[in-house]
This record gives C-alpha cells, sequence and structure tokens, in this order.
C-alpha cells in the first residue's frame, strides 16, 4: 500500500529501512519528549511491530519517503495507542532532523488522516503528546486537530491530546 502526497509517498516499512529509521529514533533532540532514545534492538523491533500492525490491522506507521529521491525521512502512520485510560486511532509521526521545519510531518500526517477517514469505519482520530513538546502540537493543529483533553500521564508529565471528527473533515 502506498499513499501520495504533493512531495511524499508513504509505504510500508521493511527490514531494509533500519538505517534510515535509526537516524531518526536514535536521535536524542528528536526523541527528547519519548520515554527513550533508541538503540539497535529498538529500532529492529520497532520495524518488526509495525510489520505486525500492517498484518492484523491493515496499517500501522509507514515509512514517509520523498517523491524526488525514494529516500526514507520519517515514519507517520496509524496506530492504537492507550490515550488516558481507552484505546483510540492515533496518528503518530517522527521526522529527521535535518527535513524539520519543511512541512513533512503535516503534509505525512494529513495522508494519514485522509486514509483513515476514506479506509476505516473511525470517526474521530487522535494524535497525544507530552505538553512540552511544542512542534509536535503545532503539526497536530496544523492538520486540523483540536485540543481535546490534557492530563498527567503515568510518568507524572502533562499529556495534550489533540482529534478530529469525521465530521470535521467532511467539512474541510
Amino acid at each position: 500500500m502506498i499513499i501520495e502526497t504533493q512531495r511524499l509517498y508513504l509505504r510500508e516499512m521493511t527490514p531494509d529501512d533500519f538505517g534510515a529509521l535509526y537516524r531518526v529514533l536514535a536521535d536524542s533532540d528528536i526523541m527528547q519528549h519519548y520515554p527513550y532514545t533508541f538503540d539497535e534492538a529498538r529500532v529492529t523491533n520497532w520495524i518488526q511491530r509495525n510489520i505486525e500492525r500492517y498484518r492484523i490491522f491493515g496499517f500501522g506507521l509507514w515509512a514517509v519517503c520523498l517523491k524526488a529521491t525514494g529516500e526514507m525521512i520519517g515514519d507517520c502512520g496509524l496506530t492504537m495507542q492507550l490515550i488516558n485510560g481507552c484505546i483510540r486511532p492515533e496518528i503518530g509521526y517522527h521526522i529527521r532532523a535535518d527535513k524539520q521545519r519543511n512541512g513533512f510531518a503535516k503534509e505525512a500526517a494529513a495522508a494519514v488522516r485522509d486514509w483513515t477517514f476514506n479506509s476505516t469505519p473511525f470517526n474521530t482520530v487522535y494524535s497525544y503528546m507530552k505538553a512540552a513538546n511544542e512542534p509536535s502540537c503545532k503539526t497536530a493543529a496544523a492538520y486540523r486537530c483540536k485540543q481535546v483533553d490534557e492530563y498527567t500521564d503515568e510518568q507524572g508529565e502533562r499529556t495534550k491530546v489533540f482529534a478530529i471528527t469525521r465530521e470535521e473533515w467532511s467539512s474541510l
């Protein structure tokens, strides 16, 4: 499966994506709001978990690739996440540091949002992040989510929850 945008395409990850994904998930600046920075074993597991998600759900985090070069610059996709006590469909995204601030996360997340409403029965899609993760909050707002919740997570940190409904999406 491939989702295309003006500048990107999103495709299923494979073990061959290890190097490109390691460059993203092992970057301590990118992962500063995540519980840990990834080592090689965690990156391998991340890829395998997403391959399993494709098999079980038909979706997961996909490789974000530049159309112009085919280069993988991050991941973005739909996963089921525990958000403030409820399992919800969530759009997540990670973009390599040297490709940030170019609108790639917004473009990829908007494509995943559209795919979700066109291809699944979900009536609301979410993104959640540490409240201190301002770039991720801005990305969620940029792909037209609104903040719908804020809570203290298991680590004692504030977490913001953004969402857009199918009805809101259909009126964009």
